[in-house]
């Protein structure tokens, strides 16, 4: 793990694994226009209805529900950007997608913390979304931040209360799992400008972007997706997630589930698009299966072959994907579970190429926050990344010359080649590090002294005073309006 500050380490990587080929990509996007034509999608909300009629998509109003014809789902896909920029406060850490580069991030949205100091269980509270941003600043295996967990001391302004917080401790790109509601995203976007300057520069370096999750099956969220049409007109990133359960909410196949999944998010990126063509929107899907014995959720069965697939179903519609990793159902900090349940995720989700990833750090199914976790995740994250980058074969590390120097029984320890390279030919792992007499460490006690040190030292520059000022000021207003 990095102990530098001021970067972010990227998985970049040459490689590509492929979970679905072309007959499968094209039959399940067939499965998509064909629910989206004949079945439809619930949007309970005027504003999405009157776009839809508008552009000629067959709407019931009573029902709520839009029927899309594939011509129009095409024609208003063709307006999907397939790359585009997640600006940071810190413009060195502007996130530019690309092919072959996936960008990761913490979990998100926990209600519970073991504190810190006290090891007690609690509810979350805005200290702690703030204390989590700066200790994301600090990691080099974060390149954006998410909403680690909420702020339940704010009540219904807690969004925008956490998007402050974090700009005071976190210079990265802030993607939000919690802002919703048209009135709510409006105070966002002009925060957002008060960082920017101006909305033209918000749309060139978007400072945030937005989680919209769908609600299945096939029913869109009113408040969400609302708040989205305010963000997209902004030109705000949006990422529209679909979280199908295989069996509940969803068909219990894979392919059923997926197809069901893919026509939320694709009806969904339709509407952004004809509101506002050019709208930037990943697709992400994050599906799960529902035991059969006792309906409990969960993430990480056996056989769990396709959660990746996902992503080649964006990229085959032409779109970015914020794809799934870690997330681990074991309620401990450290266990047999919570290590293995995630271990393969950062190298899966990073072959199959999503250009952004969730999600280090919590525990219980994504609700339970102990600090020192996203430590552990990140050594999983940098074996990932050490694993995926493409071995440097020349003639200074094939070291033929070296090889003929020492001759068949000799030691390596003598030459100037071996004194260069040693010191960084072993990354040490969370498990290699050394206590004061030559001792490995316990994995735990480093990571809790690991959190304390930056917690100590690392202090991020917040926005200007001038910039605050404005911001307390918008904070103060939604504060009166929306609590009142």
């Amino acid at each position: 793990m990095s102990s530098e500050f001021n970067i972010i380490e990227p998985i970049k990587t040459p490689y590509k694994l492929n979970f679905l080929d072309d007959k499968q990509l094209t039959n399940l996007q067939e499965a998509t226009l064909n629910i989206l034509e004949k079945t439809g999608v619930q949007f309970p909300s005027e504003k999405a209805l009157a776009i839809f009629a508008d552009h000629g998509a067959d709407v019931d109003r009573d029902s709520q529900v839009v029927k899309i014809s594939r011509d129009l789902v095409f024609k208003a896909m063709t307006t999907v950007p397939r790359y585009f920029t997640l600006g940071a406060r810190n413009p060195e850490f502007d996130l530019e997608l690309q092919d072959g580069v996936s960008f990761f991030t913490n979990d998100g949205c926990g209600h519970e913390v073991i504190d810190f100091k006290t090891g007690q269980r609690r509810a979350s509270k805005l200290s702690d979304v703030g204390m989590m941003a700066r200790i994301n600043d600090f990691l080099s295996s974060m390149s954006f931040s998410w909403t680690m967990v909420s702020a339940q001391d704010c009540g219904v302004t807690s969004p925008i209360h956490e998007m402050d917080v974090t700009w005071r401790n976190n210079t990265k790109h802030y993607q939000s799992v919690t802002m919703m509601g048209e009135e709510l995203c409006r105070y966002g976007v002009e925060m957002a400008t008060v960082l920017r300057g101006s909305l033209d520069e918000v749309r060139k370096r978007p400072p945030i972007s937005l989680i919209v999750c769908t609600i299945a099956p096939l029913v869109q969220d009113k408040e969400a997706i609302e708040g989205a049409l305010v963000l997209g007109e902004a030109g705000i990133p949006i990422v529209i997630m679909s979280m199908p359960t295989m069996g509940t909410t969803a068909p219990a196949t894979y392919a059923g589930a997926l197809a069901m999944g893919d026509a939320e998010i694709i009806s969904a990126t339709v509407l952004m698009q004809l509101a506002n063509p050019g709208a930037p929107v990943f697709h992400s899907m994050l599906h799960a299966w529902a035991d059969p014995r006792t309906a409990a959720y969960v993430g990480y069965p056996l056989d769990a072959r396709v959660r990746y697939a996902p992503v080649e179903m964006a990229h085959h519609w032409g779109m970015p994907a914020l794809g799934g990793a870690f997330g681990t159902e074991s309620p401990e900090l450290q266990s047999w579970q919570s290590a293995a349940e995630v271990a393969t995720d950062p190298l899966l989700v990073s072959l199959s190429g999503a250009e952004i990833v969730t999600g280090l750090g919590l525990r219980n199914t994504y609700t339970l926050l102990y600090p020192e976790a996203i430590i552990l995740d990140t050594d999983i994250y940098h074996r990932a990344r050490h694993s995926l980058l493409a071995l440097d074969v020349s003639p200074e590390t094939l070291a033929v010359d070296i090889v003929a120097n020492i001759k068949p029984g000799g030691h390596f320890l003598s030459q100037k080649h071996t004194r260069k390279h040693m010191r960084t030919a072993m990354k040490r792992s969370i498990l290699q590090q050394l206590d004061s007499v030559g001792q490995y460490r316990q994995p735990v006690e480093y990571a809790r002294e690991k959190v304390a040190w930056i917690l100590e030292n690392h202090h991020p520059e917040p926005p200007s005073t001038d910039v605050q000022k404005e911001i307390n000021q918008i904070l103060a207003a939604a504060d009166k309006e929306l609590k009142g």
